[in-house]
């Protein structure tokens, strides 16, 4: 998949883009399962940061969501997406390697955000954070 093939789909939204689309949740369903089925609704350009938070936390569509929520990265590793400070940039480290995989660019791009993190800014983050993103921007380009 080309890196910015899911930025040229924005007016697409997830059950497009990541068939088949995900019928209704059950009613006695939690909330977090009724928001990502809503989620998978609403048009790529129109996901906030909390949202692109909880489909990556959740590793629902990742080729087409992790591109969107690297973009914001570049521009503010710790971005507060819904929790704390990081926590969008916590939940884009933890994506699953085969996934890095098929978009080598979009990783790059983020590896070079968390490289580029003074140290005073893991003190914002929680315990076991900088593992995390040690972990991500050092391994191996090829197996990210």
């Amino acid at each position: 998949m080309n890196a910015m093939a899911p930025l040229l789909h924005l007016d697409r939204t997830l059950d497009e883009l990541d068939p088949p689309s995900w019928p209704d949740p059950p009613a006695d369903t939690t909330h977090l399962v009724r928001k990502v089925h809503a989620l998978r609704r609403v048009p790529l350009r129109e996901l906030r940061p909390a949202d692109l938070r909880t489909l990556v936390s959740q590793h629902v569509a990742l080729p087409y969501v992790a591109p969107l929520a690297v973009r914001l990265l570049v521009d503010d590793p710790l971005l507060d997406a819904y929790f704390y400070p990081g926590d969008l940039l916590l939940a884009t480290v933890n994506i699953p390697p085969p996934v890095w995989a098929l978009l080598p660019e979009v990783a790059e791009e983020l590896r070079a955000a968390v490289t580029a993190l003074p140290e005073p800014a893991y003190d914002a983050l929680p315990r076991g954070a900088a593992d995390d993103l040690a972990r991500f921007s050092t391994r191996p380009s090829d197996a990210v």
